[in-house]
């Protein structure tokens, strides 16, 4: 009877045990998971989460721009190099264009890169480079091209801002949406209307465009001594 009693009461023991151990561990996880979600949200409420930009491509480029372009308004930037600074004011009717630039001011891609092909009384053109950091950036933010936009009544006159056609295989000379050249010419360079999307102008800071186009270059129009462009602000 006695040994009958004692295995009773050992198995009730070892259910309170059971019930006791599960109710802990339930609260245990319950704590953490708490205590995870309070951390998550001090993060988003504190801003210390970067934000998350999209790899763009032929496909999600022209949607992308047609939002951001109506949520970033701004319009003038400056161009700040070793011979001075470059003002310009991008051109509202431009709109994938405009937005495009401020995009990659707000990414600071261009910060580093280099006015790589200078023709005197012709152009300057910027925004690529020979580092490997350029590279980077472009892989980082995706590769794309921009539709021409031609029929807004700009012209490339002198002090104008205009985007190259792409290297990539390209009938329809689509936009390379990281470079742009300002042309230089006295009375402009209007045999490339049509071909190419005027989206800006100099509006201050054309003497130091006129330095840039100065200087001495090797057979393919790269300067001998690199032109850094140092960086790229917004303006307004």
């Amino acid at each position: 009877m006695r040994v009958v009693l004692f295995l009773s009461l050992f198995v009730l023991f070892l259910n309170c045990e059971d019930k006791q151990s599960k109710k802990k561990s339930t609260l245990n996880t319950k704590d953490t998971t708490t205590v995870i979600k309070q951390i998550t949200a001090k993060k988003d409420t504190t801003g210390s989460v970067s934000p998350k930009f999209p790899v763009l491509d032929t496909k999600n480029a022209m949607e992308f721009f047609l939002v951001y372009e109506k949520e970033n308004p701004e319009n003038t930037v400056r161009i700040s190099t070793d011979f001075g600074d470059i003002d310009i004011l991008l051109f509202e009717e431009t709109k994938f264009h405009r937005a495009n630039f401020i995009y990659l001011t707000k990414r600071k891609y261009y910060n580093g890169t280099q006015f790589y092909r200078v023709i005197d009384n012709f152009i300057i053109q910027g925004g690529s480079g020979d580092d490997r950091k350029t590279g980077v950036k472009r892989k980082n933010i995706g590769r794309y091209l921009l539709p021409r936009d031609t029929n807004r009544g700009f012209k490339h006159d002198r002090g104008t801002i205009s985007m190259p056609s792409s290297d990539i295989e390209n009938p329809h000379k689509l936009a390379s949406p990281y470079e742009f050249f300002i042309v230089q010419k006295q009375g402009g360079a209007h045999f490339l209307n049509g071909d190419y999307t005027v989206f800006g102008k100099v509006i201050k800071g054309m003497d130091v465009v006129d330095k840039i186009a100065a200087v001495k270059t090797d057979e393919a129009d790269w300067p001998l001594k690199n032109i850094y462009i140092r960086n790229v602000v917004i303006l307004k």
